[in-house]
């Protein structure tokens, strides 16, 4: 009873990843589209720190692009305080298409905070 149920498990295991590849290889599966550009224009910023290197910052703006007029969105960063953004900055976001609350940042001095 104990192999037919290893059996089972492993057979469907083999199943789930053949498709997750004939997937990601676009066979018979979706193919993923083209990540736009857009802007995020700041319209909330957390304080600069008195701290040196990367610190967290907490950003509120608009983001707009080709298939977005303008959606309000949030994000928490890592981001080096001698670049610190301010209220009224335009910074470069990519998002995918038809999806901007999935968008990640393109500036220089931040990249995503952990766990984001």
């Amino acid at each position: 009873m104990l192999e037919i149920a290893m059996l089972v498990i492993m057979s469907m295991a083999l199943v789930a990843w053949l498709v997750i590849y004939l997937r990601g290889r676009g066979l018979g599966g979706f193919r993923t589209a083209q990540p736009e550009n857009g802007s995020l224009y700041v319209t909330g910023v957390s304080p600069r720190p008195d701290a040196e290197g990367e610190q967290y910052v907490t950003i509120t703006g608009n983001l707009t692009g080709p298939s977005v007029p303008g959606q309000v969105v949030y994000g928490r960063f890592a981001w080096d305080v001698n670049q610190w953004p301010t209220i009224g900055d335009y910074i470069p976001v990519i998002y995918p298409a038809g999806k901007p609350d999935r968008w990640q940042i393109m500036h220089p001095g931040g990249r995503p905070g952990l766990g984001s």
